[in-house]
């Protein structure tokens, strides 16, 4: 059986994609059954749509592959956090554990700020699982916005 280590592994690859194409590095994997049914990153400088935050398009996608919005038996793996818009669309797509990586103290709305996806008054909350390979995820953000400031400085 596969840890969260390795399917956050794969998220963090995901986030490079991200990175790669100057998007937030940020990367999400769903998997039911110890399979991998979808993988996404960042878009929204690419679609310029609020909406395309990693764990967003991942389920999407895991809802079109199994023909279903109940991600029921689902794992979402996430480099950083949820904000309050995807902690909300877990919540309504019914996942049952969500994995991150690094925490988000000014947006995060999984743990941090609030804990939306396992607040009482919802009428589903998921297990969730903080801290996995943290190091590693807040780097790679780290990383992106000191490169981007320093871009920035240097076209002024």
């Amino acid at each position: 059986m596969r840890t969260h280590q390795y399917y956050m592994s794969i998220a963090i690859d995901e986030a490079k994609k991200a990175a790669s194409i100057g998007e937030v590095p940020i990367g999400a994997v769903i998997v039911k059954d110890h399979q991998i049914i979808a993988r996404a990153h960042n878009l929204r400088e690419t679609t310029q749509l609020p909406m395309a935050h990693a764990e967003h398009i991942a389920i999407e996608r895991a809802a079109e592959k199994l023909g279903t919005w109940r991600l029921e038996g689902c794992t979402l793996y996430v480099t950083l956090e949820p904000c309050v818009m995807c902690s909300g669309t877990i919540v309504m797509s019914r996942i049952d554990t969500v994995v991150y990586g690094a925490t988000d103290p000014k947006g995060g709305c999984s743990g941090s700020l609030m804990n939306l996806i396992q607040d009482r008054r919802m009428n589903h909350r998921a297990q969730l699982i903080t801290g996995v390979l943290a190091y590693s995820c807040g780097q790679l953000l780290k990383q992106f916005f000191q490169a981007l400031r320093l871009k920035r400085k240097n076209k002024m």
